[in-house]
């Protein structure tokens, strides 16, 4: 992915541009084209965003074009074409977005969609690095995904308790990390919650739709 690793200011300038219309983000493949800007928004950006998911979707645009008639159309083709990847690419894709809980280099969706614009509570924080961490060591190469769904992070943190068979609390260390067990890299319940992870990712794409009034 040489070539690809861009910040964010570089692909999407200062702040979010304006989405351009569906006609125009059909053209040549680069990771600061229109439509890797666009994806950019959407899904976050990243190396694997701009280099595997938008050449792939130009190549498509090209024959499936008739049938886009929407952004939630482009989103649903997406979510399609990163499912037929091998895991460990669908993998890096959703690591592209930020931890539950971070409030550092977020993007101004991501900020709102985790609630970072309402303080919360510095043991709420430290409780979800702590599931995070927790989750990471259970589901080894994966981070947790969820659509927030205007759940605030005190919420989503008893949600992941409850993924992960913990009792509710806000300690920043039990149970310790030590003690949770690691399942199979690509293997059953592994490849499941990948496989949430990744819908989850769609679900918060068509969501930001909505918040730029384009659905």
């Amino acid at each position: 992915m040489v070539g690809c690793h861009m910040t964010v200011t570089e692909i999407c300038g200062p702040s979010s541009p304006s989405m351009l219309s569906l006609e125009a983000l059909v053209g040549p493949s680069s990771p600061d084209s229109p439509l890797s800007r666009t994806l950019a928004i959407l899904f976050e950006p990243s190396p694997i965003l701009f280099c595997i998911l938008e050449p792939q979707l130009q190549a498509s645009l090209t024959t499936v074009a008739r049938g886009i008639t929407s952004y939630a159309d482009l989103v649903g083709l997406s979510i399609s074409q990163i499912q037929s990847w091998d895991k460990d690419l669908q993998a890096l894709f959703i690591a592209a977005h930020p931890r539950i809980g971070e409030n550092k280099n977020l993007s101004a969706l991501s900020a709102n969609e985790q609630g970072a614009t309402v303080p919360t509570s510095l043991e709420v924080l430290n409780r979800l690095a702590h599931l995070n961490a927790c989750y990471e060591k259970r589901y080894p190469g994966l981070r947790y995904i969820i659509f927030v769904d205007g759940r605030s992070r005190a919420a989503v943190a008893e949600v992941m308790e409850d993924q992960l068979g913990f009792a509710h609390s806000l300690s920043p260390s039990e149970p310790a990390i030590g003690e949770v067990l690691s399942v199979d890299i690509g293997g059953e319940e592994w490849t499941l919650e990948l496989n949430r992870a990744v819908q989850d990712v769609g679900r918060i794409a068509k969501s930001r739709l909505i918040s730029l009034g384009l659905e």
